[in-house]
């Protein structure tokens, strides 16, 4: 930092602080017009800011960021436009112009070391032409869902996920994967061992580090199981909260191994014969503070609301696999060899069901979904998962619990299902719906049609966290 460049940059500690408040504005639903005001005058105030990031998602769950000038943002926030056409699966090139529209509560202030000084974060939501939420921005969605669900019922959907990655050598290895066929481990320690000063623990420190700041609230960090391989875990929160936070993790997890010359990957089976990396999804509902899937003498400790939840998701299990394993490559994940979630039923203890009721109490009672692949797009995950358990059917399946189904283990099963569903036509409408499945189609169709024992170029080239238009042309 030069004398001439005096630009916003604070201690981790101060970070964290204003992230909590922030945070906590959040929680207690303080007005968004209250939020606003007070946004915008500290932007007005704060000469050392020079740029708002502005962050939103396309619909596979790929983050997209935009720098405004502050000044510029301060005056025309209410006016923001963007060209939709360039955003895979949002609108067609006749209808390109979409407008960005600004959620003040999702607002972080970020470390200068890691984004650049004189910056700070805020989520977009995109607006379709009539002013209201575009159907194909799916944060916007669950946003709405999410404010109903509390305004009818005064329910409060929060999430926890649990986000495993890999860990490996040089820049852009996934980007390269097509020219070297191989991912270099930077570790070979496996489950919660690394020495202090191994370049695995440097990274999760220093992730965990920015998360704290960041306002994470973080939990517990390790090496998982696989070679390389790290989970870090942080709080639960309202179910936005937790999406952007999903976000947020990988792109810190990303910056973090960018600024250290390696790669992070979260695709769910980069490589074959170790464990894959997924994405557990715990949630509850509560209500004036109350967890309703807490009941201590109900089966396992969970509440009658909490049973109905499960078995519409497990009702629901093959339609919802596309938006849950979004990749050719989420379906090696699948394998039954590796503590693989791939039974359609519920259990205690059985760690290869698609649902698991962990060990809870008032405060912690909740239902896991193992599942999720990392690579889905958080928006989709949390939508689908709360609005099936609340608002989905409940199959006369004898046994439904523990009746021998499974989750495909192909992409192109789970598209078949996927298309063919009423539900997820309801869930996300029938444009939407096609538009997913149609981007999923076109990646599935530029890679082999069986999965084989390798990893092959394409579904690492091809998949969605990966390619870029250069690498998607090469085809």
């Amino acid at each position: 930092m030069s004398e001439f460049r005096d630009f916003l940059e604070l201690s981790y500690s101060e970070l964290e602080d204003l992230n909590l408040q922030a945070k906590e504005q959040r929680k207690k639903r303080v007005p968004a017009d209250v939020i606003q005001e007070e946004r915008l005058k500290y932007l007005t105030d704060e000469r050392r800011i020079k740029a708002v990031t502005v962050l939103f998602s396309d619909l596979e769950g790929r983050l997209h960021m935009l720098d405004y000038d502050k000044k510029f943002l301060v005056k025309s926030y209410d006016n923001l436009t963007f060209d939709g056409s360039s955003i895979r699966g949002f609108t067609a090139q006749r209808e390109s112009d979409l407008r960005l529209g600004i959620d003040w509560s999702a607002f972080y202030w970020a470390p200068a070391d890691v984004f650049g000084p004189g910056k700070v974060l805020v989520f977009g939501e995109v607006i379709d032409k009539n002013g209201g939420t575009y159907s194909a921005d799916i944060r916007g969605v669950l946003k709405k869902f999410a404010e109903e669900q509390f305004a009818e019922n005064g329910y409060t959907l929060n999430a926890a996920n649990e986000i495993e990655g890999f860990l490996f050598e040089g820049l852009d290895a996934e980007r390269n994967f097509h020219q070297t066929g191989k991912f270099e481990y930077v570790n070979q320690g496996g489950y919660y061992h690394s020495l202090p000063g191994d370049p695995l623990r440097e990274f999760i420190d220093t992730t965990a580090e920015v998360q704290r700041a960041m306002g994470f609230e973080n939990e517990k960090d390790h090496p998982e199981v696989a070679p390389s391989q790290f989970e870090i875990n942080y709080t639960y929160g309202d179910v936005v909260t937790a999406a952007d936070q999903i976000q947020l993790y990988k792109l810190i997890c990303r910056q973090i191994a960018t600024q250290m010359g390696m790669t992070v990957s979260f695709l769910p089976k980069p490589v074959t014969g170790v464990n894959g990396s997924g994405m557990h999804t715990n949630v509850s509902i509560t209500k004036n503070g109350k967890n309703l899937f807490w009941d201590p003498k109900g089966e396992e400790k969970i509440s009658k609301l909490a049973w109905q939840f499960t078995d519409r998701i497990l009702t629901h299990g093959n339609d919802l696999c596309l938006l849950l394993n979004a990749s050719v490559n989420s379906y090696r994940r699948l394998d039954p060899h590796f503590e693989a979630p791939n039974q359609i039923k519920a259990s205690a203890t059985d760690r290869g069901s698609m649902v698991r009721i962990p060990i809870g109490n008032e405060k912690s009672a909740r239902v896991e979904v193992r599942s999720v692949g990392p690579d889905a797009n958080p928006y989709m995950v949390l939508y689908s998962i709360f609005r099936s358990g609340l608002q989905g059917d409940t199959a006369k399946i004898k046994n439904l619990r523990q009746a021998e189904r499974y989750l495909p283990d192909n992409i192109y099963t789970a598209l078949e299902n996927f298309r063919g569903s009423d539900w997820t036509t309801k869930l996300l409408g029938a444009d939407v719906k096609a538009r997913y499945a149609d981007l999923k189609q076109a990646s599935a169709d530029r890679c082999p049609r069986l999965l084989g024992t390798i990893v092959k170029a394409p579904e690492v080239q091809f998949h969605h966290d990966v390619y870029n238009q250069l690498l998607w042309n090469q085809f």
